[in-house]
């Protein structure tokens, strides 16, 4: 099966200039959740501070790691962007030289690493991180309707009189990679947003968790804490160092 070829995996500084546009609509949801476990985080992927910002002005410090300049750069530009200290860097290897009661990861970032590897190292590096009593938080979409989707498919994600926006999908079952493309077809032109990611189902990251030194301690699936159960289109995974 063929992969979506000519494109960097990383963000790139058209999708930090758009990231912002659509907010997701649960950031207040999540930063309630996330604040619960300390007086101060880390963020891995911290992007343009869509949840990192939000979760200071809550009472809670919070430093980032984060791949992409130009992610980081838009956040520099929103109130309070310049006091987040960011790390650049992998996030499955840079280190902050500190320890925090809570290191999250959300909105399906993890799938941005391409192999298990590097997806076990980013357990392993948050683990690194972590307090005794600290937990590692990953918010993440579960595969199952890639899987259902015959492998390609295409999302209709709006009709308006000037513009239709597609989400163009490919997933390979043998490699876990989804190559995905948001396509904005419009009066303005034709618009491509491409990405990869490696999924990875709720029971493969328990066993990452394992080989970091860390176990599962709850599962929801949403923030508002709602029952993780066959149907959910997502998990929000707390996890705890073994005892």
């Amino acid at each position: 099966m063929g992969q979506v070829k000519g494109f960097n995996p990383s963000f790139s500084p058209e999708t930090a200039k758009n990231y912002d546009n659509s907010p997701r609509g649960d950031e207040a949801e999540t930063v309630r959740f996330l604040a619960a476990f300390g007086r101060s985080a880390l963020e891995f992927a911290i992007g343009t501070g869509r949840i990192a910002l939000p979760l200071r002005e809550s009472g809670v410090e919070v430093d980032g790691v984060e791949l992409s300049p130009d992610m980081v750069a838009r956040m520099r530009e929103k109130p309070g962007g310049d006091d987040v200290d960011v790390v650049m860097g992998d996030m499955s290897s840079v280190g902050t030289g500190r320890t925090y009661p809570l290191v999250y990861l959300v909105y399906n970032t993890i799938t941005n690493l391409l192999t298990q590897d590097d997806q076990v190292r980013c357990f392993e590096n948050a683990a690194r991180h972590l307090t005794a009593d600290g937990v590692f938080v990953i918010e993440c979409g579960v595969p199952s309707w890639a899987a259902r989707q015959r492998h390609q498919f295409i999302d209709v994600e709006a009709v308006e009189v000037d513009h239709v926006e597609l989400d163009v999908n490919r997933y390979d079952p043998v490699t876990q990679l989804l190559d995905e493309n948001h396509v904005h077809i419009g009066a303005d032109g034709i618009r491509f947003g491409a990405i990869r990611q490696r999924l990875s189902y709720p029971s493969e990251f328990d066993l990452m968790a394992r080989i970091a030194g860390l176990r599962l301690r709850e599962r929801h699936g949403g923030w508002n804490g709602e029952p993780f159960v066959a149907d959910s289109r997502r998990h929000v995974s707390v996890y705890e160092r073994s005892a």
